[in-house]
């Protein structure tokens, strides 16, 4: 549809994802998968940021990981029932997500009903109709009742359909006395904290990729399109604007694959990991920002018309620039932390 940001879930590349094993790259071998961690992951999400993959990679891929490290006796099921190893293109075919909470809620009650109650309710989460579960990271909540008047099934969720500023189709989680299980429920200390981690690090992957796309479509335009009988390219305020976005990029990248492999590597250091996947998220943010108003800017008019393709690099930096928090909410966390772990 010509103009439109987003058409919906690709299926058809969801599918050739599956069959090439992308979708299992964090699921253990036991399971099928590759057993490899965010590095790997974010070396996807950078090529899918490139071409606006719609598709639930990162939450899918999330919620993988966190099964496999903190799933517990829950996990067969999830994963893939026996452990035998069998195909993870037919395994992981559909989607498994965990569903995000609001960065101000003190205790996530999040995640998909697997002998307690839970109630809850979560911020937008991508691909509800595909969606076959969630993984349950939470603390156990005293169930209400419900004061919502919108449709539940009967085993107490609510899926609010929304759309997003990408144009993605999303749905808000809500659980209403909901029956879980001990085994569906994760409650191990700091594992909210870490599957954010990692949710806010594949979202810096997916902005560098953005960020990428658009500086080279940037280059493009500039380098063809003429005035004064010269090419854009060739003006000084261009080159210097191009430059800055340069600098935008590679601090991007430097700062992602620290914070990835801080988070794979559960290495010491003077500062936890939450420091640097903070650092990460306020250039991805900041950078993904300036990367697309340059990008308008240096296209002119071509930049707003929506047959062109731009505005759709627009919008989908915005999105990322926003999810799970924008950069002066990281900053706050990252001057919580140095207050916290005083550097000599």
């Amino acid at each position: 549809m010509p103009g439109a940001v987003a058409e919906g879930f690709d299926r058809e590349l969801w599918r050739r994802l599956a069959d090439a094993d992308l979708l299992s790259l964090l699921v253990p071998p036991v399971y099928g998968g590759a057993g490899l961690g965010p590095l790997a992951l974010c070396l996807v999400l950078r090529e899918a940021g490139k071409v606006l993959a719609r598709v639930p990679l990162l939450e899918h891929s999330a919620a993988a990981l966190g099964l496999r490290t903190f799933g517990g006796a829950g996990t067969d099921r999830l994963l893939g029932g026996d452990g035998q190893g069998a195909s993870s293109s037919s395994r992981w075919r559909p989607t498994a997500a965990p569903a995000t909470t609001r960065p101000n809620w003190p205790s996530p009650h999040v995640g998909t009903a697997v002998t307690g109650c839970s109630t809850g309710c979560t911020p937008p989460c991508p691909g509800p109709t595909v969606r076959i579960a969630c993984c349950c990271f939470t603390t156990p909540v005293t169930a209400v009742p419900s004061s919502r008047s919108s449709p539940a099934t009967p085993s107490g969720w609510v899926w609010p359909s929304q759309v997003s500023t990408n144009g993605e189709r999303y749905a808000e989680v809500s659980l209403d006395s909901v029956r879980v299980e001990d085994t569906g429920m994760i409650t191990a200390p700091g594992a909210w904290e870490w599957l954010r981690g990692v949710l806010v690090t594949g979202t810096c992957a997916l902005a560098l990729g953005l960020g990428e796309a658009v500086c080279l479509m940037t280059a493009e335009y500039t380098g063809k399109r003429e005035q004064f009988g010269h090419p854009l390219a060739t003006f000084q305020a261009v080159a210097i604007q191009t430059a800055d976005r340069y600098i935008d990029l590679r601090a991007m990248e430097a700062t992602l694959w620290q914070a990835a492999w801080r988070i794979e590597s559960d290495a010491e250091a003077a500062l936890p990991a939450a420091a640097d996947i903070a650092v990460a998220k306020i250039w991805a943010a900041e950078g993904v920002r300036r990367i697309v108003q340059t990008g308008q800017h240096l296209h002119g008019g071509f930049g707003a018309d929506t047959d062109y393709r731009l505005h759709r690099y627009h919008a989908w930096a915005k999105q990322l620039e926003l999810s799970l928090g924008p950069a002066p909410a990281h900053e706050e966390a990252l001057g919580e932390l140095l207050a916290a772990h005083p550097l000599d």
